[in-house]
């Protein structure tokens, strides 16, 4: 897993909803709020269940990652529903979709340094 890359993708979430709420264009909310879909949970629902389902911080990380799409997800439908005023305070900072983000950010790097990756 390119744990650089997770953190990467995560984090252009962001960019990815405000642009959305800036062109007023509709998002896949239903995949949004997916946490099997990226390439992260992708591993950490095959591969790494397998091998790192006993640690504390893979346990984190499912988690954190789980509460990081149901954000987007719920933030994703509110531009579908174009409450883009709505969407736009839920990205900002203190938001439960902020505190997600940086927690997903913090269990990655959690998992990454317990792995030895």
């Amino acid at each position: 897993m390119d744990f650089e890359n997770a953190i990467a993708a995560h984090v252009e979430w962001k960019t990815k909803l405000r642009g959305a709420i800036a062109a007023q264009s509709e998002l896949d909310a239903f995949s949004a709020a997916k946490d099997n879909i990226c390439p992260l949970g992708k591993w950490l629902h095959g591969d790494a269940r397998t091998k790192y389902a006993h640690l504390a911080e893979f346990s984190g990380c499912v988690q954190s990652h789980a509460a990081f799409h149901r954000e987007a997800g719920r933030v994703a439908a509110l531009v579908n529903a174009r409450q883009y005023a709505e969407a736009t305070a839920a990205l900002e900072a203190g938001s439960p979709y902020a505190k997600a983000s940086m927690d997903t950010t913090i269990a990655i790097s959690k998992l990454r340094k317990q792995i030895g990756a």
